[in-house]
């Protein structure tokens, strides 16, 4: 008894050390990686069309490979080009009305200076203050203190702009290298598929692929339907808010409800990043009906998306609406904003798993030696 008891104990060990380095050689190694992975799920991605053309045209296999990565390529930079365009635009439309707001406000504030009753209330602090010499320290200090204060924050703040432009400009180096690194991978990985299929067929043993296929076909519909899932999330998102504007009479309805259904696609913040500091923009500019408009849209987004998210994504991936809500609060306290993103990813990987029989392989192997 004793002997099959540390038997048992030495092969659940041996597992949880595999695990253990698997994981932590994954986390090394993907720095290093990453860019490699991409051109995998690229070639992945296209593998099917070039598949079509190599059998509907009689092309060689790296002609294919060719013809659909340039595609590929050119279908992204009209995307990114199309999408900075509009973004240049729309912040030089911004712009403009900022600059006409700030002239609208130095108008006001100029009147409100003038005005007799706050000409009387500047005179009588003005009174007061040579009156009491013995406040004129304290306030002296705390206006040099407040001074001090709003200054470095101003200097921070161009400091952290400026430092971002830095750092965009001089990662543009970086990623036009990494950009063209990921593209020749995903020529040669596309172009020699089948060579890579019949080695990893050939130097894998059947008793780990046959599992680990059965995985990837599970883990392939799950994830493809988890980002089908975000996808009609922002759709629906974008729908309401462009409805919501055009309901409300704002400019450019369709251009911003399309950006604001991007943003939804930020953890956490989602559509509160753009809808929150407009409605404040909104009332503090003096528009309070289209404040008050936005915040009911705002509200009709967030209480869609709440019941449409956990049901979107249980219908897509095939997970529980209850266990999928669970997943995304535990990676919420277990990582912060990107658990939102980890936790259901996670629970599809495990959810893929135990479908494939994988723990029941390994639960029978810790206990009896066999699968």
């Amino acid at each position: 008894m004793n002997q099959l008891i540390i038997k048992r104990i030495w092969r659940g060990g041996w597992v949880l050390l595999v695990t253990a380095v698997v994981l932590f050689a994954s986390w090394m190694l993907l720095p290093l990686l990453y860019p490699f992975l991409i051109a995998w799920a690229i070639a992945l991605v296209l593998n099917p069309v070039v598949q079509w053309m190599s059998l509907q045209f009689k092309f060689p296999r790296w002609l294919s490979v060719t013809i659909s990565l340039t595609i590929f390529i050119l279908a992204m930079l009209t995307v990114a080009a199309a999408v900075i365009t509009r973004i240049v635009k729309e912040i030089y439309n911004l712009s403009m009305t900022l600059e006409y707001f700030l002239n609208v406000w130095r108008d006001l504030f100029l009147q409100l200076v003038e005005n007799e009753d706050v000409q009387q209330f500047i005179h009588s602090i003005s009174s007061l203050y040579k009156d009491n010499p013995n406040i004129q320290g304290s306030i002296n200090s705390n206006l040099s203190n407040t001074a001090q204060t709003i200054t470095t924050a101003i200097t921070n703040l161009i400091t952290l702009f400026l430092d971002g432009i830095v750092r965009l400009l001089s990662s543009l180096p970086n990623v036009a290298t990494i950009s063209i690194i990921v593209m020749l991978a995903a020529f040669f990985i596309s172009k020699d598929w089948l060579r890579w299929t019949h080695t990893f067929t050939r130097t894998v043993p059947e008793q780990v692929r046959k599992p680990t296929r059965n995985v990837w076909q599970d883990l392939k519909h799950a994830l493809f339907g988890y980002l089908r899932a975000q996808f009609l999330l922002i759709s629906i998102t974008a729908l309401i808010v462009i409805i919501g504007l055009i309901v409300l009479h704002v400019e450019y309805a369709v251009t911003i409800g399309l950006l604001i259904g991007l943003v939804d696609l930020l953890p956490y913040l989602g559509v509160g990043a753009v809808m929150v500091p407009w409605i404040i923009y909104s009332f503090a500019a003096g528009s309070s009906s289209l404040g008050i408009g936005l915040a009911v849209l705002y509200s009709i987004v967030l209480v869609a998306r709440q019941i449409m998210e956990p049901k979107v994504l249980a219908s897509s991936v095939g997970l529980d609406p209850l266990i999928t809500l669970v997943a995304m609060f535990v990676g919420l306290k277990l990582f912060g904003v990107l658990g939102l993103i980890i936790g259901p990813v996670t629970l599809v990987l495990v959810s893929a798993m135990n479908r494939a029989y994988v723990f029941r392989d390994l639960r029978n192997y810790i206990l009896t030696g066999r699968r």
